[in-house]
């Protein structure tokens, strides 16, 4: 504390010092910066409080912009992401393929922040996003660049094209696309009839679908599932024929029954003393093998420990 400091400098320090949280801190540096001692010998003190100021008021920018852009995604296994333009009906979409509630209005840039929702087909959970707008100022690249597969929703034809180009770069471009061309209801069948015949011209993986009608909805789901490269694969628990989990294990092709193993349980292969498949994988059921087989779709496993 400096000498001759004024008694409200001297609260402040204490507010500073008892604080529990960073905006706490950053409002009780404020106040010490506004009653701290002006005189000669406080100089040093001044620069202190100044530089841990700005670099508190940095910290919280830094993490409320983390925690805000990414709304807490955890990345699951099998994630697509819809992009589009305002209004092209990415929140009734997500709605519509899986158990998430966006708000969906008529008036544009409702979707303010990303939306999580699971589509689950034929046994496996796959973590739909839907993006805010490409022309929103909350429009975060980042998350797309980490996604298996982009969903592109479209109402014409010639929004495909600034679409992809808002989100070109070297870690997209390679991505899965699948062009979602929406609000299919509003068209005759000549007119769908064309813009399909178009988007095959331009070799484009795409659907033409309608969340009002549901028209084209499980197609899309079909192509959404094969766009991703995996393998699933069922459990079975020891000497039990019923005691199939429905739900399979979802891996990257030419894993092995050691991934599978450490996906169930981190640490788990190491209890496994072998392990009979049923499936594509093997040359007979229950065939015994051990943990360096390499797994194939729809392969079912049984874990044996020791």
């Amino acid at each position: 504390m400096p000498i001759n400091a004024h008694p409200e400098y001297i609260d402040a320090e204490k507010e500073y010092h008892g604080a529990a949280t960073n905006d706490e801190k950053l409002k009780a540096l404020e106040k010490m910066m506004s009653t701290m001692p002006k005189h000669k010998g406080a100089e040093t003190l001044r620069k202190n409080i100044r530089r841990r100021y700005k670099k508190l008021k940095q910290d919280i920018a830094i993490k409320k912009k983390k925690s805000g852009s990414k709304k807490g995604i955890k990345k699951q296994d099998m994630q697509a992401i819809l992009i589009g333009l305002t209004n092209s009906g990415k929140s009734s979409l997500l709605k519509t393929l899986t158990n998430a509630k966006p708000q969906i209005a008529s008036y544009g840039f409702t979707t303010t922040e990303p939306e999580i929702g699971t589509l689950n087909h034929k046994g496996c959970s796959i973590q739909i996003i839907d993006m805010p707008p490409i022309a929103s100022e909350h429009f975060d690249k980042g998350i797309i660049n980490n996604a298996d597969t982009l969903l592109i929703v479209v109402e014409k034809i010639d929004e495909i094209k600034p679409t992809l180009d808002a989100i070109k770069n070297k870690e997209t471009t390679s991505k899965p696309k699948v062009i979602i061309f929406n609000k299919a209801d509003l068209y005759l069948p000549e007119t769908k009839r064309k813009i399909s015949e178009t988007l095959k011209s331009k070799r484009h993986n795409f659907a033409i679908i309608s969340t009002i009608t549901n028209e084209g909805i499980e197609e899309l789901k079909e192509k959404i599932l094969k766009s991703f490269k995996f393998v699933r694969v069922y459990t079975k628990h020891p000497g039990k024929r019923d005691k199939l989990d429905k739900t399979p294990i979802i891996l990257k092709p030419k894993s092995t029954l050691k991934d599978v193993a450490e996906k169930i349980l981190h640490g788990y292969s190491k209890k496994v003393k072998y392990a009979k498949v049923t499936g594509p994988s093997c040359k007979f059921p229950n065939q015994k093998v051990g943990l360096k087989h390499k797994v194939k779709d729809k392969d079912i496993v049984e874990f044996f420990t020791e």
